[in-house]
């Protein structure tokens, strides 16, 4: 079973009362992700620059 099987098995098992609660954090947890996911990106550019950025890989990929 998949994490998100069990996590919707989970969730059809709350009590209504506390849907509430966890709808904020599973949009809290999201809202967290969206912003550190594309620092990550940013971070890693300069240092992955190094190997995208030769003549060898714009040979490479000149027919794309």
């Amino acid at each position: 079973m998949s994490s998100k099987e069990t996590i919707f098995r989970e969730i059809e098992q709350m009590p209504e009362v506390l849907l509430d609660d966890i709808l904020n954090f599973l949009q809290s947890l999201k809202a967290q992700y969206l912003q550190t996911a594309p620092e990550t990106c940013l971070l890693s550019e300069s240092a992955l620059a190094k190997d995208w950025l030769t003549p060898e890989e714009d040979e490479a990929w000149q027919d794309l």
